[in-house]
């Protein structure tokens, strides 16, 4: 392990929530929820107002609407969520070439590859600008953690949170890992804690004080020996630039069971046709084609058909996933559907068109029809249109807005903007003519000498001030 806390790890606060409170002036300082708002979602992101009232992450949207019925409920908008992810993580590569993205708010970097710090006073100092230059771009808050290793850093992170800034100074890592909860380290979720529970373990001081023996006993040769070195505080894992997909999938979870075999079928196909545009955004094509099916007694089937070679043609796809459907009953209903390509490739093998095809002749035109078809099937009529809640509107008449609730042939908008003050509200018909779907305003404004300008006060005002890990 290295001898100077070079290891950074970024977590962004809230993500989600965070994004939706900067864009939208009336939700700052409130309790907001971002996820499925079916009676099937879960919460993804929830912020630290809403946290209060113990919602979480991963949390079905019911139980979370039952703790706190006041809160802005908000369908994600993952395509903003996205752009500002990929300006957060282009400050991390101006600082190393070793970025390790972990999610799209999260990621370890090696300051010492950058050459940025080597020590403890320049790692620090690297932390505190980087924070400054997340809120400048994109008005956001981040937490920092600094330690001589990935687990350490992340927990330094966790502990610095929110908007925060915590440093683990080599040396100092076992007294500070030992009064710890076991549920710290990583790889130990609910059930190894329970499991340690049970045998008298409950913090990272009494696995050490247990052996490396009892823990092997307890948990298997591969897990006691791996938590054994972490509550030792070894963990010697680089960090790694490129993580190497090893698929490309989408899925859809339904809020009611899907029964007619023929929309089950178009719902397939539609998520093929998504699965290709992600595939080819990554410049990706794979050999693999994967159907997942989850049906009405939560029983999960999974098909699978290889081909020849890599590609990264729509019909080819669709028609895979037809036929593996074929092999599947859903007689009972279907809640989850999904399709992926695995066998990752960055090359196509042009001659697989024809094996989509079977025996007969494919010609583009058919090809054409179909994506024309799908594409006006996703073009409603002004009486069919959806309006997400959180996601951008605009009038003719009253500008930029964005959804609070539809319902009832109605739909309610406040309009604001992320440099206006809190907006007023206005509903409307779901037909109106003059209301339409817009893309989300920038979160910060780019001021006369090109620099960024935050429009107001941050989602959470966390202190500035790095802090320091309590040491016991």
């Amino acid at each position: 392990m290295r001898t100077a806390p070079t290891i950074l790890h970024l977590d962004m606060d809230a993500f989600f929530a965070s994004v939706e409170q900067a864009s939208k002036p009336s939700l700052r300082g409130k309790a907001v929820v971002v996820g499925g708002l079916g009676p099937r979602g879960v919460v993804a992101t929830a912020s630290y107002e809403a946290r209060v009232f113990g919602v979480h992450s991963a949390m079905p949207m019911g139980q979370a609407r039952r703790l706190a019925p006041n809160a802005a409920y908000l369908v994600p908008r993952f395509h903003l969520y996205k752009s500002i992810s990929e300006r957060v993580m282009e400050l991390l590569r101006a600082l190393s070439p070793l970025v390790e993205p972990l999610s799209l708010d999260e990621a370890f970097v090696d300051l010492e590859a950058g050459g940025v710090a080597w020590d403890e006073p320049s790692a620090r100092l690297a932390g505190i600008k980087l924070r400054a230059d997340i809120r400048a771009v994109t008005g956001l808050t981040g937490s920092v953690g600094l330690a001589a290793s990935k687990m350490l850093a992340k927990i330094a992170s966790e502990a610095a949170k929110p908007d925060g800034l915590v440093v683990i100074e080599p040396g100092t890592e076992r007294a500070m890992l030992g009064p710890m909860s076991v549920r710290t380290l990583p790889g130990v979720g609910p059930a190894t804690g329970d499991h340690l529970r049970r045998a008298g373990i409950t913090t990272v001081e009494e696995i050490v004080e247990a052996g490396e023996d009892e823990l092997v006993r307890l948990l298997g040769k591969a897990h006691g020996h791996g938590l054994y070195a972490m509550a030792l505080a070894r963990d010697d894992r680089p960090v790694v630039a490129e993580r190497e997909t090893k698929s490309v999938s989408v899925e859809d979870t339904y809020d009611v069971d899907i029964h007619d075999r023929t929309r089950v079928g178009l719902e397939v196909q539609r998520l093929a046709e998504r699965c290709v545009r992600r595939l080819r955004g990554a410049g990706l094509s794979g050999r693999t084609i994967v159907l997942k099916v989850r049906r009405y007694d939560f029983s999960t089937l999974t098909r699978s058909e290889t081909l020849r070679g890599p590609t990264d043609d729509p019909a080819v796809i669709r028609e895979a996933a037809a036929r593996l459907l074929d092999s599947v009953d859903t007689t009972g209903g279907v809640r989850l559907l999904g399709v992926g390509v695995s066998g990752l490739a960055d090359y196509t093998q042009e001659d697989l068109f024809a094996q989509a095809a079977g025996e007969r002749a494919v010609a583009e035109g058919p090809v054409e029809e179909h994506a024309a078809a799908v594409a006006a099937e996703e073009q409603p009529s002004l009486a069919e249109r959806r309006w997400p809640a959180g996601h951008d509107v605009r009038h003719t008449e009253f500008g930029h807005g964005w959804v609070q609730g539809s319902g009832l042939g109605r739909v309610t908008v406040r309009f604001e903007t992320p440099d206006s003050e809190p907006g007023r509200v206005r509903t409307f018909r779901v037909d109106d003519p003059d209301l339409e779907a817009a893309d989300p305003l920038p979160l910060v404004l780019r001021g006369p000498d090109g620099g960024g300008r935050v429009p107001g006060p941050g989602p959470q005002a966390g202190s500035s001030v790095p802090a320091s890990l309590p040491k016991s």
